[in-house]
């Protein structure tokens, strides 16, 4: 019996599709540099940077490549604790 020889399969790398964790730089940037406030209700308050703020030299110096993806970030703050509640991360349109 005659054995044929194969070609190698090639091997293609994995694609993780999950998204990758939020740095802590950027949920630090937020806390530092945030100019809108929005009131929640019960001692809540919403954090995000401005767009205009994100073109600020020293946040940008901040956040490094980082910036884009901070763009859709928010943090849901507890004025009474003082603690973050949630972080948020939404998924910008390319």
């Amino acid at each position: 019996m005659a054995y044929r020889r194969f070609k190698p399969r090639q091997l293609r790398p994995i694609v993780d599709p999950r998204p990758q964790p939020l740095p802590g730089d950027v949920v630090d940037a937020v806390l530092r540099f945030h100019d809108e406030e929005h009131d929640q209700g019960g001692g809540r308050t919403l954090l995000r940077l401005s767009s205009r703020r994100l073109r600020d030299r020293d946040v940008a110096r901040a956040l490094g490549v980082n910036a884009r993806r901070a763009a859709g970030v928010a943090i849901l703050w507890n004025e009474h604790e003082g603690e973050i509640i949630r972080v948020l991360e939404g998924q910008l349109a390319a």
